[in-house]
């Protein structure tokens, strides 16, 4: 087995390279960090990320850059020294092709991929936590080293990841549908309301804003990931494209309901699919709904009440009433904790609903 040691060279010092050394850095791993644009590296050594002036031979190199620059900074980093190189790119097949064609040993190369992000950018985005109980997946070629595999592990657990393999493509398979798809779709959702008159967005809710928040991410990022990533999208977007034609003939009948009703059904079945927290199978909540004044520390005494109830919030929403001087915060529990939640809070004076 090996050990992570270092020191880890990580090679652009964005979101994800910044986070990473940061992780590493509260173990007591050496981190060198390595960026074209000084400034990003000088920021994210000054929050504690790393040094630019470490001058020992890495143990391991994480590639942290666009995703059109990746293939050739892993080739260029399998030259210049004897470590383990790895990447964090999006996209795995892309690097992979592009290292293949300018040099001829990638055995010490393995992909990887953390799950983990922000629609923020840049070093003062990152946090040393950024990737706990995330999945990290990693991205083996068939000339992969065991031991390259094995490091590259280690990596995603010392950032505090639970790690999943997967072949290249496969990867890049899933990633088009959970995250790739789902962000063309928030941005052309997103796109409706560019030129939409002002008293259509008046009526906006926590439904939109839910649709498209992803869609605020950096344009020219996203054209590098899902064009390095068309090939499994293409496929993906025909299907879309196949279901957006059966949802208009079905919209233009005048009895379709049977016809809307399984396409909306078959949302619902997509849905329930998705892994709950800390990756766990879904589970079936409730929501209660609490009309919260918009001032300051009500949000803290309402958690602080919740928590005296004994009922578990496994997830919450605020929704914001417009033209009203309060707020709905939507507290997700499990069936058996609704009655206590309730009781307790309606105790203490919330207007509360089911």
């Amino acid at each position: 087995m090996s050990e992570l040691r270092g020191p880890v060279r990580i090679v652009g010092t964005g979101l994800i390279g910044t986070s990473i050394g940061l992780a590493l850095a509260r173990l007591g791993v050496v981190v060198e960090l390595v960026d074209g644009n000084p400034d990003n590296a000088l920021m994210a050594e000054r929050i504690g990320a790393g040094s630019r002036l470490v001058q020992i031979e890495p143990q391991l190199v994480v590639v942290a850059v666009p995703p059109d620059h990746v293939g050739a900074v892993v080739a260029e980093q399998l030259k210049q020294t004897d470590a383990i190189v790895t990447d964090a790119a999006s996209v795995k097949s892309k690097p992979l092709a592009d290292a293949r064609s300018l040099t001829d040993d990638v055995s010490r190369y393995v992909g990887s991929h953390p799950m983990a992000g922000s629609e923020r950018n840049g070093p003062l985005a990152a946090r040393a936590d950024l990737f706990d109980g995330a999945t990290w997946a990693i991205t083996p070629h068939e000339t992969s080293t065991p031991e390259a595999i094995d490091l590259v592990r280690r990596l995603a657990e010392a950032a505090g990841a639970r790690t999943v393999e997967l072949s290249v493509e496969d990867h890049d398979l899933g990633v088009a549908r959970v995250s790739h798809l789902p962000h063309l779709m928030s941005a052309l959702a997103a796109g409706t309301l560019a030129d939409a008159p002002s008293s259509h967005l008046q009526l906006s809710g926590q439904g939109v804003r839910d649709v498209t928040r992803i869609a605020a991410g950096d344009p020219a990022l996203w054209t590098q990931i899902v064009s390095a990533n068309s090939g499994a999208l293409t496929g993906l977007l025909e299907q879309i494209r196949g279901e957006l034609d059966r949802l208009l003939v079905a919209l233009s009948k005048e009895e379709a309901a049977d016809e809307l009703t399984a396409i909306l059904g078959q949302g619902v079945s997509g849905a329930v699919r998705v892994p709950g927290k800390h990756g766990t199978p879904h589970i079936d909540l409730i929501t209660v709904l609490v009309t919260i004044p918009d001032r300051p520390g009500q949000l803290a005494k309402l958690f602080a009440d919740a928590a005296e109830s004994g009922a578990n919030v496994e997830d919450l929403r605020i929704d914001h009433s417009p033209g009203r001087p309060v707020g709905e915060v939507e507290l997700s529990v499990k069936p058996a904790s609704v009655d206590q939640l309730v009781d307790v809070l309606t105790e203490r004076g919330w207007v509360v609903h089911r």
